[in-house]
């Protein structure tokens, strides 16, 4: 009976100290169950984020959502938007594709324009471009090179650059191309390859003729590159510098092998303030080169003030070279109104070849015109207000047939530029033909030679002109030669006289002021100009006879004719001395 109640009295305390830990087991499990509840419903939910908030796949430590991107990390948000020059290649020796056989050129140069813009993806740019291969085809295709306009994307943490042809049509343009459009490297190539290289018109025909045509239609082109930074310079003004490399495929859409052999592209872009300062560099060279012809025009037109003097000039080679001046007024105001950037720098070199061509030049046109008009006794304004409207309009009117003419044969405009640079020529033939005395200054004539030449030799032999023209090293020394030959032969006319390189024999009957007297004649008679006698009793070098008879110190004729072709008695019209 004891032991019975002892074990019931152990029992009793055993299931009390079992249900005062369960109580306390509860409790701390209530507690913890609370604990995790509430830092689960304190945590967000991945799952309950914006899709656009969400971890990519292709760097989850880098394009995190509602972050700056210029805040991730390491790496730094390049801005590759901008103009890059280089070359491409085949990575075997050859194209040895058969679909598109016509690419028989193994390497060239390219140039790549890129505009990149921010997306709603952050550490994701979408890229719109063009790149231009340069020396693509063969000469019998008359195409020089391929045009491609592409679009993708570029990774910046992981600067991968991947680009696809844009299958957009023809001439669309999208907004995020403004970049493209007002890129002064590239309107300046499009004003100088539509000016100096191919028309439009011609553009539109070389493209149709072009593999690159047919190309388009049934291939894809695939661009992979990498971009990498090149440390700047203090000639780069401290701007960043970026180098694309990267394989260009085509695989074609039927899957009929690929359309061309794998390019390896290499291109490093364009300091566009480098260029800027090349563009202006070369405005102030021609306003330069049109201050120096104004003055060498007043040292001219000094040195033919008279009546006499003007009409020694040859009209038609002032009015050629009035013409020059006013082509490049209107290429250069046209090139600063299509570059807005640049259009004070271009403006004021169109102003200053205004200022030549429509001030000095047309003012020495007009005096040469009046002095080689005869005079007519009586004669009214009307009259000469008719025959002057008709020279303006005669002059007026072969520029703008100059510029027709320019355009329709676009593809002569070197021949077109040998011939303008002829100006010369027509003062050698007038020089000939009237045998004057010393018509041009020597200064006026080197000093037109060597400004006329400044601006075709810059644009057509400077191996890095900012108009992005391949140089032309031979037609460059066929200009010089050229030029340098019309003004070798009027420095000789100068001093050796005008026909100097004429035979005797084709020479014209010239009429001489020494003729021999009639003996018969009075021996003794006055100088009009001086006003004292002429000894006539012996003959010598100091005495002058014209040809309606009038007897003039030697010296005092010549100045005469140097102001006037006319006999100070008579008023007759006087042949060349």
């Amino acid at each position: 009976m004891g032991c019975w109640g002892f074990h019931i009295l152990g029992r009793e305390r055993f299931d009390s100290l079992w249900i005062s830990r369960r109580r306390r087991l509860g409790f701390l499990f209530r507690v913890a169950f609370g604990l995790c509840f509430s830092f689960v419903l304190l945590k967000p939910a991945a799952g309950l984020r914006p899709i656009r908030e969400r971890a990519r796949s292709w760097g989850d430590e880098w394009l995190v959502a509602r972050k700056d991107e210029n805040e991730l990390g390491p790496f730094e948000a390049w801005n590759i938007t901008g103009t890059y020059r280089g070359s491409w290649k085949f990575l075997e020796s050859m194209n040895s594709s058969s679909k598109f056989p016509d690419f028989r050129k193994s390497a060239g140069d390219s140039v790549i324009e890129l505009a990149s813009t921010p997306t709603k993806i952050t550490g994701v740019h979408y890229v719109q471009g063009v790149i231009i291969f340069h020396d693509v085809f063969d000469n019998e295709h008359n195409v020089g090179g391929a045009q491609i306009r592409v679009e993708g994307v570029y990774i910046w943490p992981f600067r991968q650059l991947r680009m696809v042809a844009n299958s957009g049509k023809e001439g669309e343009l999208s907004q995020d191309e403004d970049y493209i459009l007002s890129n002064p490297y590239h309107l300046l190539g499009v004003f100088s390859s539509q000016v100096f290289q191919e028309s439009p018109r011609d553009k539109i025909l070389r493209r149709k003729k072009s593999p690159i045509y047919e190309m388009e239609k049934h291939c894809n082109i695939e661009i992979a590159a990498q971009i990498s930074r090149i440390s700047s310079t203090q000639n780069d003004g401290g701007h960043d510098r970026y180098h694309i490399e990267g394989l260009m495929e085509s695989p074609a859409v039927d899957d009929d092998g690929e359309c061309f052999s794998p390019l390896l592209l290499n291109a490093t872009s364009v300091n566009i303030e480098v260029y800027y300062n090349k563009a202006v560099n070369y405005t102030l060279m021609v306003t330069f080169v049109s201050f120096l012809q104004v003055l060498l025009l007043i040292r001219q037109m000094e040195q033919s003030n008279t009546q006499s003097g003007a009409a020694k000039v040859s009209i038609l080679m002032i009015g050629q070279q009035a013409i020059m001046d006013a082509y490049l007024c209107l290429l250069h105001l046209t090139a600063g109104i299509l570059v807005e950037s640049l259009f004070n720098a271009f403006a004021t070199a169109a102003f200053f070849k205004f200022v030549v061509f429509s001030i000095f030049e047309m003012r020495y046109l007009l005096a040469i015109w009046k002095a080689s008009r005869p005079m007519n006794n009586g004669e009214g304004w009307e009259i000469m207000r008719r025959e002057l409207s008709v020279l303006y309009s005669r002059f007026y009117g072969i520029l703008l047939g100059g510029i027709l003419v320019m355009y329709e044969f676009h593809n002569f405009l070197r021949p077109i530029l040998l011939l303008l640079y002829s100006f010369w020529i027509p003062q050698i033939i007038t020089n000939v033909i009237r045998d004057p005395r010393k018509p041009l200054h020597p200064h006026y004539i080197l000093g037109m030679t060597i400004t006329r030449l400044a601006i075709p030799l810059y644009i057509f032999g400077c191996p890095h002109n900012f108009m992005r023209i391949e140089p032309d090293k031979s037609w460059c020394v066929c200009l010089g030669v050229f030029m340098g030959l019309q003004a070798s032969i009027l420095l000789l006319q100068h001093y050796l006289g005008s026909r100097w390189f004429i035979p005797r024999q084709i020479l014209p009957e010239k009429y001489s002021y020494y003729r021999r007297l009639d003996p018969d004649r009075n021996h003794s008679t006055d100088c009009v100009i001086c006003m004292t006698a002429i000894d006539l009793t012996q003959r010598s070098s100091d005495c002058m006879v014209t040809p309606c008879d009038h007897f003039f110190h030697s010296g005092c004729l010549q100045r005469w004719m140097d102001i006037k072709m006319e006999c100070p008695t008579c008023r007759r019209s006087l042949p060349p001395a």
